[in-house]
């Protein structure tokens, strides 16, 4: 599987990606805004872009759509809920479908409600696991659920899906928003040294050459993953002072989100 991640550069830092087969040379496209980026990257690789699929139905990881159907004749895959706010789906897909790239690409889809409830993440079958993840989990932080989304569906899916993840998958967000998301990690947890380290690493990074973490990573920065911690605890008190000594770790999530939304 080969794996291009595509930084438009736009105000919504948005990331698209491209997957290809090695060997046919087709290849899948993920929320392609910036169509040309990506017809691009294809053409430099001798790529033939086949299918797109949408993480959800937001406008900015579907209004690339009709332009790459215009220029390729992919055909498009998402939720099978979102049909009626995508249009001209060709492909509803669920939990556990596959999606195959070419001769060698198998790509689970992970139903992952939370950001919308007709979100998507892709999960691939490859010794070096990824997981395509749209805008439900980012680098060090969560997708928000202003926008047809449910907060208590993201802490299921981050608790039941995301971290029983194998800690060597990578993770390909989205968007870019990793340094905002490492200083909310260090508000509610300032002795987090391996924040403090990826913050100082990469403050300055190039997003076209963006550090690609792993759930092994995440799970020691992403405070969103760190929902029993003595110190992440103890900062929400203090917001939260009706919280016991010992919440639920859902009880954590949910303030942790609320927070996260104004700060």
């Amino acid at each position: 599987m080969k794996v291009e991640q595509i930084w438009t550069a736009n105000a919504y830092r948005n990331f698209n990606y491209l997957i290809a087969c090695p060997e046919s040379g087709e290849a899948l496209a993920i929320d392609p805004l910036d169509y040309n980026k990506c017809l691009a990257v294809a053409k430099n690789n001798d790529w033939t872009i086949t299918q797109i699929l949408n993480t959800h139905e937001h406008g900015d990881h579907t209004g690339g759509n009709s332009a790459m159907v215009a220029a390729t004749g992919a055909k498009i895959i998402a939720h099978a809920n979102a049909k009626n706010r995508i249009p001209n789906m060709d492909r509803g897909v669920g939990a556990g479908d596959i999606i195959t790239v070419g001769k060698t690409v198998e790509l689970e889809c992970l139903d992952t409600p939370g950001h919308t409830m007709s979100h998507i993440c892709l999960l691939s079958h490859t010794d070096q696991p990824a997981l395509f993840s749209g805008d439900t989990l980012f680098n060090a932080g969560a997708g928000n659920c202003h926008n047809g989304g449910h907060p208590k569906e993201l802490y299921e899916t981050f608790a039941s899906q995301l971290e029983t993840l194998n800690e060597n998958t990578q993770i390909f967000p989205g968007h870019d928003y990793l340094i905002n998301n490492l200083e909310f990690t260090l508000d509610r947890e300032p002795d987090n040294e391996a924040a403090k380290k990826m913050l100082a690493q990469y403050k300055d990074q190039d997003p076209d050459s963006a550090l690609i973490t792993t759930m092994a990573m995440e799970l020691e920065v992403n405070t969103f993953f760190r929902l029993q911690n003595a110190s992440v605890i103890a900062r929400l008190r203090e917001a939260f002072p009706e919280l016991g000594e010992s919440p639920d770790p859902r009880e954590v999530f949910l303030h942790l989100r609320e927070l996260r939304n104004s700060w």
